[in-house]
């Protein structure tokens, strides 16, 4: 059994309780997947930073919140991603629903924009330390305040997405935000992201916006 790294245990101590009392699910083989079932084992999917950050339960698919197998599955919104997504072990994402996921025993981030991704940590406690360092760039939690002072708690299931997407401009601002599953919001930004991976510079790309 790993031991949780102190950065770790702070980040737990900042969150919610469990999302479920059910333990985590085996999450294959690879260092960064044990650490992070080890996490899960320690609390079993959270959210942190008043919702701008939620991390992915294990195991139990009635929890009333995506599991982690669930929010994986190929045939789901990162099907849409027409192989942006593959390879990748998505596991939290911030208030916008930029994921992080593990792949090739690094944490990445991944753009639901653009479908790229940037490594950004080499163990969970290293992830975990910078979340903490810098948690309003990451998680997105300045705007997630200000839109829920205005607007109330973020419900389970749901992310902040933008009108007009960040990658074409949109400004960081609770006017350009608004409310949507967090399942559909993925397979928003996904179309956007192969068109982007298939235009040419400056090219026109069409962005729809779900009531």
């Amino acid at each position: 059994m790993l031991t949780l790294g102190p950065r770790t245990s702070r980040l737990l101590a900042a969150a919610t309780d469990a999302l479920t009392g059910a333990q985590p699910v085996g999450l294959g083989g690879g260092r960064l997947l044990s650490e992070l079932t080890e996490m899960l084992r320690a609390r079993n999917g959270f959210y942190a930073f008043e919702s701008a950050l939620h991390v992915f339960s294990s195991g139990d698919p009635d929890a009333g919140t995506e599991s982690l197998e669930a929010w994986n599955e190929p045939a789901g919104w990162r099907s849409g991603y027409d192989g942006l997504a593959d390879g990748f072990t998505f596991f939290a994402e911030d208030v916008f629903g930029s994921q992080f996921a593990i792949r090739d025993e690094r944490v990445c981030m991944f753009d639901p924009e653009t479908g790229s991704a940037e490594a950004m940590a080499t163990s969970v406690e290293d992830w975990a330390d910078q979340l903490l360092s810098d948690y309003e760039v990451l998680t997105g939690f300045p705007l997630a305040h200000r839109w829920q002072q205005a607007h109330g708690p973020i419900p389970v299931g749901k992310r902040l997405v933008p009108k007009i997407p960040f990658v074409l401009g949109g400004d960081f601002e609770i006017s350009n935000v608004y409310l949507l599953d967090a399942h559909e919001g993925m397979r928003l930004r996904a179309e956007l992201a192969v068109q982007l991976r298939d235009l040419p510079d400056g090219a026109q790309v069409q962005y729809r916006v779900v009531d």
